[in-house]
This record gives structure tokens, sequence and C-alpha cells, in this order.
């Protein structure tokens, strides 16, 4: 599964204090059975100094494979463990997809 695959990436790179990888495919305008929407949180002291955008990068290149092949979407919840620990453990909802409950 792609879910597994990416978290497999995201651990060996990032050695997270937590990580979260949500299939969000469901919310979106898909079939059923598609792993295209994916929500990662992701919190590792390999962030520090970094600005989010420079985070990301870092991110979209460990999954440059997933993202070139069947990944639509991927929403990023980036954080050092001191951002985390002031955040209380909670991120924010994803948007709702704007072509949600209508198929193409």
């Amino acid at each position: 599964m792609i879910r597994e695959q990416i978290e497999e990436k995201l651990r060996v790179a990032f050695q997270p204090a937590h990580l979260e990888v949500h299939d969000e495919s469901y919310r979106h305008n898909v079939p059923a059975g598609s792993e295209s929407h994916f929500k990662v949180v992701i919190v590792s002291d390999c962030f520090a100094g970094q600005r989010f955008l420079a985070r990301h990068r870092l991110i979209y290149g460990e999954l440059a494979a997933e993202l070139a092949g069947s990944v639509h979407a991927l929403a990023l919840h980036t954080y050092t463990l001191k951002e985390w620990e002031g955040l209380q453990d909670t991120v924010l909802a994803s948007p709702n997809c704007r072509g949600a409950g209508t198929l193409a």
C-alpha cells in the first residue's frame, strides 16, 4: 500500500519523533479504493532552522516516486519537536475537496 511506503520512507529519512500518514482519498472525487490524497503530520528535529517551504521540498524529494505516480495531493504539516509541543498535539484539518461528491 502506498500509505505504508510513504510512512517507511519518511521514517528512514527523518527519524521522526511523531509521524502520521492519513489516506484522505475518500474525501475526494476519486474511484473507491484509490490511494491518491494523503495528509502527513511529521515531527522531526531534522527541520530545525528550516522554513516550511524547505521542509516540504525535503519531503517531496524523498517521495518523488510516489508523487510521479499515483499520489495526486500531499498535505504536509511539518514541525520540530519544540513547535509540536507548542501546538499541544493539535493539527489543522485538511480542507474539503472542491469536487467532492461529483464524479467526472
